[in-house]
């Protein structure tokens, strides 16, 4: 199977068209993040603050698959280590930027990793039909959360020195909430969007020459 963005790319054998739909495909993708990215809000507790990032990674990785999807973050992150301002705000309204996000030592690195694995992962998962429905994209959406806590809460406790409890009330407990949500919401419009590319060009689900990837 192939996933969505894919079924309207041009086939292989228009190999330049192709080229040039992907890459469209990712600047638009990482722009999304970062757009996503701006909706934060900070929490006098914790380092780590509420985004929708984690929606952003979520729906590229389904929508793009694995390959593209992995790389569509790569460029969001790039983007930031270039200076550009696509990440979180902090309290003061700054954009962290440079290889320091990044680094072992920054506090919320662990999370921007853990959007890498996360977003091939639901891109893998959806190229086997995962997003088509609403509870096999719960599945998903779910398996892609936990790999961004599974990185980040870790990285969490080993740059702030944080015992396990402590980095589980920093870097995890308060986001379960807003992430059920965004993962819903997530789930919910991959489907949608499949019933919609049926509406529009029925019968074309991308396993020939022009979505496979």
């Amino acid at each position: 199977m192939s996933t969505l963005a894919l079924t309207l790319a041009p086939p292989r054998s228009r190999t330049a068209a192709r080229l040039a739909f992907e890459a469209a495909c990712a600047l638009v993708g990482s722009l999304l993040i970062a757009g996503l990215a701006q909706v934060s809000i900070h929490l006098p507790f914790t380092p780590v603050p509420i985004t929708g990032q984690t929606l952003g990674v979520l729906l590229v990785g389904a929508s793009y698959g694995p390959g593209l999807g992995t790389v569509t973050v790569l460029l969001y992150l790039a983007m930031a280590v270039a200076g550009v301002p696509v990440l979180a705000p902090d309290e003061t309204g700054a954009h962290a930027g440079g290889m320091e996000v990044l680094r072992a030592l920054s506090v919320t690195g662990g999370y921007l990793w853990g959007f890498v694995l996360a977003a091939g992962l639901v891109g893998w998962l959806a190229r086997r039909g995962w997003d088509r429905t609403f509870p096999s994209a719960i599945g998903a959406m779910l398996l892609g959360s936990v790999v961004i806590y599974a990185v980040g809460v870790p990285w969490l406790m080993a740059a702030a020195d944080l015992p396990l409890q402590k980095g589980l009330e920093f870097g995890l407990y308060p986001f379960v909430i807003g992430d059920l949500l965004k993962l819903l919401a997530a789930a919910g419009l991959l489907p949608l969007a499949w019933v919609a590319k049926e509406r529009f060009r029925p019968g074309d689900d991308g396993d020939g020459p022009r979505g496979e990837v």
